[in-house]
């Protein structure tokens, strides 16, 4: 198969506003044109432009021409390729890595090397590979990557699997591991606990026998949702509003009281977090779904000594540049676990590529379980 085109989902600033854009998703093959899908400014109810990410319904498909491939390049078929939060945040402006415009969105996926470069040492045709960074744009057929832009996985775990491995996992990963020393039997306490991380990170701390308590928000559908992560192996399932309840001692009568908690809500959902871990324990930051401050209590932090940090793999993944073993060697870890049956992806909607639109409405609603994966 020889592609001389991609079709891509990107974005381009347009105006004043930073949150006016173009967007051209692009897809295909063999082909030497792309297709576009540009935003417009759509008015809303109260008759302002609308600042939503990418809307379907004000998009139009174009297509796009590959590069040469270089020395150092890599041709890469992609095979899928998730919709995260911080991908939405980065098409509306608001995220920390903000690329040069126009821009292909997508921060993870997972693609199949189909040619290399003449000085190509690392990359082999026929391997599957991943970003090692994000703001890679992922959300395409084809492309042609720098072969210091991705590092290769197992190809016999299943494909979701290394779509969703290099955000998500990652940061569970770390989180359990470089903050607090955990040994078996003792405890973590998590919001946002049916997310992607919050998936991988029941999943990690049950291989390690830690104990996780996870906070989900009300739902109508709350009992299917605690019956499906308790299955992950989650030791406790608690919504936000039992966080001031008795019924919190009776679950610490069970399990000790949490040494690490893992905020990615922010808001009164951190700060009830709080109030839960045990004296000279840490709480860590990783996201911000409630878009509010967190808030410390000063006892927890005079009388408990309580550790408030925060964690973004991206900067992880930066820090250690210079050092892919460390990389690697928590990519072995991860895939071992998929192996063995003992960390699954997040519960998942494969859309193919060419329905971007059912995928893009669905990542937004809320109480949004499972994570829109994009299949080329």
């Amino acid at each position: 198969m020889v592609f001389s085109a991609c079709w891509s989902l990107l974005w381009r600033r347009a105006g004043i506003s930073p949150r006016r854009k173009i967007c051209r998703f692009v897809s295909g093959a063999s082909v030497s044109e792309y297709h576009a899908f540009r935003r417009r400014q759509l008015p809303n109810s109260r008759g302002s432009s609308d600042p939503s990410p990418c809307p379907p319904a004000g998009c139009r498909m174009e297509k796009m021409k590959l590069p040469a491939l270089g020395d150092r390049s890599v041709l890469v078929k992609m095979l899928a390729a998730p919709i995260n939060p911080s991908d939405m945040n980065m098409v509306q402006g608001t995220y920390a890595i903000l690329p040069p415009l126009p821009a292909v969105g997508g921060n993870e996926g997972v693609g199949q090397v189909l040619e290399v470069g003449g000085q190509v040492t690392s990359l082999r045709a026929g391997d599957w590979v991943i970003p090692r960074d994000a703001g890679l744009g992922t959300w395409r057929t084809a492309a042609v990557f720098g072969e210091e832009d991705l590092i290769a996985v197992p190809s016999d775990i299943p494909v979701l699997c290394a779509a969703t491995l290099g955000v998500n996992p990652c940061t569970a990963y770390r989180m359990l591991s470089d903050f607090e020393t955990l040994k078996p039997g003792d405890s973590v306490i998590q919001n946002a606990a049916n997310s992607g991380v919050g998936q991988a990170v029941i999943q990690i701390a049950a291989a390690r026998g830690i104990h996780t308590v996870n906070v989900v928000r009300s739902r109508p559908d709350l009992q299917q949702l605690t019956d499906r992560l308790r299955a992950l192996g989650a030791a406790h399932v608690v919504t936000e509003e039992t966080l001031r309840k008795p019924a919190m001692s009776e679950i610490f009568k069970s399990c000790p009281r949490p040494r690490l908690a893992l905020n990615g809500v922010g808001g009164k959902s951190a700060t009830e977090l709080l109030r839960h871990v045990q004296s000279g324990g840490t709480m860590v930051t990783y996201g911000g779904m409630a878009k509010q401050p967190v808030t410390v209590p000063v006892s927890a932090l005079i009388f408990k000594d309580v550790r408030v940090q925060g964690f973004w793999v991206t900067k992880w993944k930066r820090e250690h540049a210079c050092d892919q073993g460390a990389l690697k060697e928590m990519l072995s870890e991860l895939c071992a676990l998929i192996r063995g049956g003992k960390l699954s992806p997040p519960a998942c909607t494969e859309v193919s590529f060419q329905d971007f639109r059912t995928a893009l409405h669905s990542a937004m609603e809320p109480f949004t379980s499972a994570k829109q994966v994009l299949v080329m």
